[in-house]
């Protein structure tokens, strides 16, 4: 198959980085024309494109000594290419997944292609497809799952999907796989390739290009964090109908957001407990003041009442650098105190406190993150109410005035306004009011930020 490149012409700014885009025809088009949208002039975009998944590595091979990194159309060349670990340059892929999913239904749907609650899918973890589901409201009890595990499992694919068509289970496929595609239109099961969406592309671009970086300048290689909320901090029955549960992951994206933007950093949403932040070495090293401190622990936990758990990986490729990631954050969990880990190459181990250390050992107070003052008294109301709550056992601590107002025996009035004095101190947070049949205005539900006071 041919080559192509496309060429965005340098500022003269920022050094050029070469990526070569490695996939099937369709994938590759798609690829180039979001590179194309993005605009970016320090990238030099290479293609390689094969007919058939086990050429990935011989089309890589092809153009690794003219590029700076590989970037291939999914988790299936990726390890086809990379098995024989002869590619002489790092290399990391477009996940399969995430919000693809939502817009290959939709298209089933409006295509006719088949019925999107009776449909097989592969590659996708079960838990993305089961989540996907819930929270457009559908039902996945019929929906048939094979997640992606190695290239073995993707031998699989076809049949797992005939299988289920033949017999009736399904009305149809959907694949990640272009080979699978063709096999299931041949043997005339309705089915749809799903395509990562244009967000996704762009994001993996931009970690392909930091990858790209780091393999010409030791202080730009790619690091991969991973920055995790203890699963004992949700309540016990956390779902995307729980208005705190949610809102509590949107105030984390948008507080780690906040504090990756000076580092040029990508935040992706990992799992429902985690996420991926990923820079580059000499990023992390001005964020974390030459690694005296962690990211993300101090200022964060602080601001939102919770504890964190980071990890830092540092690798050769992104999937190395996540595993590291992955060692560093249980590191983190073990220790159960304010400090992250970085795991690296060569058994690297390193334990970075919340907050810069004095050389006697004490914080330094410059690095301290600032604690707001505390009204006194809506702390005091606030361990009165979690007296009171933790007494009827509720682990959730979602509070409304009327419920104040028969805890602490108080008027309506008077505990509308201990609510007001609450969410004024960030002691508490307004949550939307939940549906109700009855006539007039529903009450407000507040969730309780116990943490942010020591009681």
């Amino acid at each position: 198959m041919p080559e192509r490149a496309i060429h965005q012409p340098s500022n003269g700014t920022r050094e050029e980085i070469t990526i070569g885009v490695v996939g099937a025809d369709e994938i590759v088009r798609r690829i180039m024309s979001v590179a194309r949208a993005t605009g970016s002039p320090s990238w030099r975009l290479i293609a390689a494109v094969y007919g058939v998944e086990h050429e990935a590595h011989a089309q890589a091979m092809k153009i690794a000594s003219r590029v700076d990194v590989c970037l291939f159309a999914g988790p299936l060349p990726y390890d086809v290419a990379t098995r024989p670990g002869d590619l002489p340059v790092p290399a990391t892929y477009i996940p399969v997944g995430g919000s693809a999913l939502y817009g290959t239904l939709l298209r089933g749907a409006l295509e006719g292609t088949f019925d999107p609650l009776r449909v097989s899918v592969d590659s996708a973890p079960v838990a993305d497809v089961r989540e996907a589901f819930q929270e457009i409201g559908l039902d996945p009890a019929a929906v048939r799952v094979m997640p992606y595990v190695h290239p073995e499992s993707a031998a699989e694919f076809l049949d797992f999907h005939r299988e289920l068509y033949e017999r009736g289970a399904t009305t149809g496929a959907i694949t990640t796989v272009p080979t699978v595609a063709a096999a299931l239109a041949a043997a005339g099961v309705p089915s749809l390739k799903m395509t990562p969406a244009g967000t996704t592309i762009r994001h993996t671009l931009h970690t392909a290009a930091l990858i790209g970086s780091g393999a010409k300048l030791e202080e730009s290689r790619i690091v991969t964090m991973i920055v995790r909320v203890p699963s004992g901090a949700f309540p016990a029955h956390a779902s995307p109908s729980n208005y705190w549960y949610q809102e509590l992951k949107l105030s984390l994206h948008r507080e780690l957001l906040r504090d990756a933007r000076p580092m040029d950093a990508a935040v992706l949403t990992r799992d429902e407990h985690s996420y991926l932040v990923v820079t580059t070495m000499g990023s992390l090293n001005l964020a974390t003041d030459d690694l005296t401190m962690a990211p993300f622990l101090g200022r964060i936990s602080a601001e939102l009442g919770l504890r964190l758990e980071v990890g830092i990986g540092l690798g050769r490729s992104t999937r190395e650098a996540e595993l590291n990631a992955q060692a560093a954050v249980d590191k983190a969990s073990a220790a159960g105190a304010d400090t992250a880990f970085l795991v690296g190459p060569g058994e690297t181990v390193l334990q970075l406190p919340a907050a810069r250390q004095e050389d006697d050992g004490t914080p330094a107070a410059a690095s301290q993150p600032a604690q707001p003052s505390r009204d006194s008294r809506a702390a005091e109301i606030l361990a009165r109410l979690a007296e009171k709550i933790d007494a009827d056992n509720d682990s959730e601590r979602v509070i409304d005035a009327e419920r104040v107002a028969e805890l602490l025996g108080v008027t309506l009035r008077t505990a509308r306004r201990m609510l007001h004095t609450l969410v004024d101190e960030g002691l508490a947070w307004p949550m939307p009011p939940a549906r109700s049949s009855k006539v007039g205005r529903p009450p407000r539900p507040y969730q309780l930020l116990v943490d942010k006071v020591d009681r």
